[in-house]
């Protein structure tokens, strides 16, 4: 039987599977939901859209699509595994 709606596993998006259009809303939903706060050193958008950029390109951040809730997110390496851990 399959799993509830509420228990799906996300599912990994690879970068490479999505355009750069689509690559970059997600990057800008992810800075804009995140907030401003940078500590003592403001961040320009474009800076921080780059280190993004770097995270998802060496693995450290993972393009997700959560099927309950029909939303693609990034999530950390840790937090993807914890994830999968708990709903494996």
């Amino acid at each position: 039987m399959s799993q509830t709606k509420n228990q799906e596993i996300p599912i990994e998006i690879m970068p490479e599977h999505i355009s750069a259009e689509a690559l970059h809303g997600i990057i800008e939903n992810f800075i804009l939901r995140e907030g401003t706060d940078y500590g003592l050193n403001e961040v320009s958008y474009d800076k921080k859209a780059e280190q993004i950029r770097r995270q998802i390109d060496r693995g450290e951040l993972k393009i997700i699509f959560d099927q309950s809730t029909e939303t693609v997110s990034l999530l950390t390496l840790n937090d993807y595994k914890k994830i999968i851990q708990k709903l494996s």
